[in-house]
């Protein structure tokens, strides 16, 4: 059972250009491994592919690297891990928040905010990149996983 897979030049040439023309980042810094249909992750570690399709045939791998990004037919989606390993790189569609709604954000909440833009934004505070969420006509949507909120304040 093949349970990931490592992109090979072009493929990861693609990702990149997706990333490139959506944040303006040039290259993905090590290996991309997809996990499943459309998790990716960037492995720097030191074993080549050959090591690790030896490895896969001896054992379950469960992930490889970082999870940074989800990809959906033309789109790439940046995790918390992705915005912020990739932080130098980026200069296109990033939406800065004040501290209230960073806090808004990292509680999983979507932002009623009319952006004038459609698609993926970065999430910054001050120099914290806190993720992708995406712009429609009327809110940010987040998509922060329910394990990574912060925790709404109990006022008792």
């Amino acid at each position: 059972m093949n349970n990931i897979k490592i992109y090979n030049k072009k493929e990861k040439a693609q990702v990149e250009s997706i990333l490139h023309e959506h944040f303006g980042i040039d290259s993905i810094p090590g290996m991309v491994v997809k996990r499943g249909e459309e998790r990716l992750f960037l492995f720097t570690g030191s074993f080549s592919e050959k090591d690790i399709e030896l490895l896969q045939k001896c054992t379950f791998i469960e992930r490889m690297g970082v999870y940074f990004a989800k990809i959906t037919e033309n789109e790439v989606r940046l995790s918390i891990e992705g915005s912020q390993i990739l932080k130098e790189q980026i200069n296109k569609n990033i939406f800065s928040l004040n501290l209230s709604q960073a806090e808004e954000w990292m509680k999983g909440h979507e932002l009623p905010i009319k952006t004038g833009s459609h698609g993926f934004l970065i999430m910054k505070h001050d120099s914290d990149f806190l993720g992708t969420g995406k712009a429609s006509e009327e809110k940010i949507g987040n998509f922060i996983p329910k394990n990574r909120r912060l925790r709404e304040k109990n006022s008792s």
